[in-house]
């Protein structure tokens, strides 16, 4: 079933269904890899982002199930990051490629793309206990979908309602004051916790979304462009980060430096972008609209 809340059934019994179905369909990717293993560890990472929101939601209900459950779950995902995180840079430069402006900016981004792939392949060829790392993944999946018998979330319709506004109201300060942040200093972690605020925010619209469907579809495309562009802005400090710590990779310093240039000016297009659509995706009050 999809990733939402039905309002005709029991908020106990839906927290449960979807994390079940979240978890069972990341234990799938990663024993049946139907696009190889990399691709399946993609699919099961998303999977935990979807649970991780859920529990978040919801946390009000039981503090410790979600501390416990969030740590496990964010700990499964960091394991099987590695590679994923290399492929994502090679992703960060196709971007990159689509925005240049002249031929040299074309080649200065089809040589980094070339010693970005040459460095994924190497992190995948050295990391000889993936596998074991997957099964781990496996087994505490398992445990993580046997957990959810301790979880009991309210049952009766108005406490339930109470809980869903308290952890929607919740996730919007964090975007207004990640937003603040943003406009003021502008930094690279500013720009992280809006990009994760937005996540949460769209998929919490898609988890509540049979209870205004109309309202919901138009913010859910907003808020999903939004993520789009904080997840550019964001993977751009990423490859940043690995031109200033592993500089030797981008040749000569006229080379890195042209690179660096490239990078500044698409992120800088980016934030512009984010920092307009995000003022109009969480124009709300947090009071407000949680109170919808």
């Amino acid at each position: 079933m999809p990733y939402r809340i039905s309002p005709d059934a029991g908020l106990e019994t839906e927290v449960r269904r979807i994390a079940r179905e979240q978890l069972e369909r990341a234990i799938a990717a990663l024993e049946t890899r139907p696009d190889g293993l990399h691709e399946a560890i993609h699919e099961a990472r998303k999977g935990f982002k979807r649970v991780r929101n859920l529990y978040r939601l919801v946390a009000s209900a039981d503090k410790t199930f979600r501390r416990r459950e969030n740590a496990r779950i964010r700990d499964i995902a960091r394991s099987l990051a590695l590679v994923r995180d290399a492929t994502a840079l090679i992703e960060t430069v196709d971007h990159l490629s689509e925005h240049t402006l002249t031929d040299d900016e074309a080649e200065t981004l089809d040589a980094a793309r070339t010693v970005l792939v040459l460095r994924r392949d190497d992190i995948a060829s050295s990391e000889m206990d993936l596998e074991d790392k997957v099964q781990h993944a496996i087994d505490q999946c398992h445990a993580a979908h046997a957990a959810l018998d301790a979880l009991e979330p309210p049952s009766k319709p108005g406490h339930a309602a109470r809980l869903l506004a308290r952890g929607w109201r919740k996730g919007l300060q964090r975007a207004a004051e990640a937003l603040e942040f943003c406009e003021g200093q502008g930094h690279g972690e500013a720009y992280h916790d809006l990009r994760k605020a937005a996540q949460a925010y769209w998929m919490n619209l898609s988890l509540l979304r049979e209870l205004w469907p109309s309202a919901f579809a138009a913010k859910r495309r907003d808020a999903k462009r939004l993520v789009d562009l904080l997840g550019h802005e964001h993977d751009l400090t990423v490859l940043t980060a690995l031109l200033d710590h592993e500089p030797e990779l981008f040749g000569n310093g006229e080379g890195q430096s042209f690179l660096l240039a490239i990078i500044i000016r698409r992120q800088q297009d980016l934030r512009r972008e984010a920092i307009a659509l995000a003022g109009q995706v969480f124009a709300d009050p947090a009071k407000d609209e949680a109170g919808v």
